[in-house]
């Protein structure tokens, strides 16, 4: 059976420049993900990257229950060779891959069910903001499999131990405690989940957009380098944009807000 899934990008142009929100839509599958979803995803994010004026991207699932729900089983219960899981998974790493390449950050709008693959492509975007009946899992384990690709991000963000209890006993948390975690980063109420996305968006924006892609930029080498070598691409980090010179009208007029007070 053809997937019937959609992939739906609005452009919020603004003042400061360009938000893009990314709606999953496989709804009636809790927005479950298969080869065909994640190839369009994935081209949409790599896609993003290209675009010079943008500033943040929204990502969400259609539907209210789901972010995303996990891989499609229908799809996983056709995999018979090693060759099949590794095709898969590394369509699944490909997205996830796509999604922290983007230079600016990428916000989760989690609502619903986040398991699985959802989870691994929630932790690849830069920031997780979730509706508090929102629940989170990796469930891969009670199927026959571990959980793979992008669950390699869990321990930098939650831990050892609680990686470990979510990825061995398979139980599913919810928004309150993935939030106690570390997981997420911020719980509200259902009806003000997009007011609160929105706060967060706004705060991007507000912000210079060199400074926002230079920070993201150098995290990500924050990932790879020992304590040392990330000081020091820090400092070069900050060299270049003083070179830039973008900070100058932003310091300037505090300097002179400060002097007429």
């Amino acid at each position: 059976m053809a997937s019937i899934h959609k992939v739906d990008i609005s452009w919020d142009r603004r003042p400061g420049g360009t938000v893009a929100r990314v709606v999953y839509d496989n709804a009636r599958k809790l927005n479950a993900v298969n080869p065909p979803a994640l190839l369009d995803l994935t081209e949409a994010f790599l896609g993003l990257a290209r675009e010079d004026d943008l500033r943040c991207v929204v990502f969400s699932g259609a539907g209210g229950r789901a972010f995303i729900g996990g891989a499609d089983i229908n799809h996983m219960i056709t995999m018979k060779h090693p060759e099949d899981g590794r095709r898969f998974l590394t369509q699944i790493h490909k997205l996830c891959q796509a999604i922290r390449d983007v230079p600016v950050p990428v916000i989760c709008k989690a609502e619903g069910y986040t398991l699985g693959a959802g989870l691994e492509v929630a932790v690849a975007c830069d920031m997780r903001i979730a509706a508090d009946d929102a629940w989170f899992g990796m469930p891969e384990v009670k199927v026959g499999l571990p959980s793979v690709v992008e669950a390699a991000l869990l321990p930098r963000l939650i831990g050892w131990g609680r990686t470990s209890w979510l990825l061995l006993t398979a139980e599913n948390i919810d928004a309150a405690t993935a939030d106690r975690w570390g997981l997420v980063e911020q719980v509200v109420p259902a009806a003000k989940l997009d007011a609160a996305v929105e706060r967060c968006v706004t705060s991007i924006v507000e912000a210079t957009p060199k400074a926002v892609r230079a920070q993201k930029r150098l995290m990500r080498r924050w990932e790879r380098l020992s304590i040392d070598e990330g000081i020091q691409a820090g400092i070069d980090a900050m060299a270049e944009s003083v070179a830039d010179g973008e900070h100058l009208e932003r310091m300037t007029a505090f300097v002179n807000r400060k002097r007429k007070e």
